[in-house]
C-alpha cells in the first residue's frame, strides 16, 4: 500500500471510528433540528397570547403523532400537568412536550420511541423546586399512568412550581 493509499485508508477508518464512538446519535441530531425549528417558529410569532396558544396547539399535535403507547402516556401527563400547575405553559422542547414558567422549561415528557428507549421519561429541569437535601431525582421512568402515578405526578408538578 502506498503512503497516499495508507493516508486515505486511515482517514476513512478514523471517520468511521469517530462516528461509532463520538458525536450525536441520529435521534439526538433530529431532536436538535426540531429544537432549532421551534426557536425559529417562536421568533416569528407576534403577541404573547398568540405564542402561547400556538405553542399549546403544537404540543397537542405532537402528542397526537406519537405511537399509541407513548401517546397515551403523554396525553395523561399533559392533562395532569395542565390541571395541577396551570401557571406552566405547554411548549415543544427538542420536539417533545414540555411545560415552562416564564419561558424556562420546568418539566418535560420524553417518549420511549423518540430515543428508542424501553420507557418514557418525565423529567424536571433545575428550575423545578424539587430540591431534597443534597440529592434528588430529576427524571422518572414512566411505563403507565395509574391512580398512584397520577397522584405522584400531580404532587411533583405542584411542588416544582411552588
Amino acid at each position: 500500500m502506498s503512503k497516499a493509499d495508507n493516508t486515505s485508508h486511515n482517514a476513512s477508518h478514523n471517520t468511521a471510528d469517530d462516528a461509532a464512538h463520538e458525536g450525536f446519535t441520529p435521534e439526538e441530531r433530529a431532536a436538535m433540528k426540531e429544537h432549532a425549528q421551534e426557536l425559529r417558529k417562536a421568533s416569528r410569532r407576534r403577541s404573547r397570547a398568540e405564542k402561547e396558544a400556538e405553542a399549546a396547539a403544537d404540543v397537542v399535535a405532537k402528542i397526537a403523532e406519537m405511537p399509541d403507547a407513548d401517546r397515551v402516556l403523554a396525553e395523561r401527563v399533559h392533562a395532569i400537568v395542565t390541571a395541577n400547575a396551570p401557571t406552566l405553559a405547554p411548549k415543544l422542547w427538542y420536539g417533545m412536550p414540555a411545560y415552562a414558567l416564564d419561558g424556562k422549561v420546568v418539566c418535560f415528557f420524553q417518549s420511549a420511541s423518540k430515543f428508542k428507549t424501553r420507557y418514557a421519561t418525565l423529567g424536571f429541569s433545575d428550575v423545578a423546586a424539587l430540591d431534597e437535601g443534597a440529592m434528588w431525582p430529576a427524571a422518572y421512568a414512566l411505563t403507565e399512568v395509574n391512580a398512584e402515578v397520577e397522584a405522584r405526578i400531580a404532587e411533583l408538578v405542584r411542588r416544582a412550581v411552588s
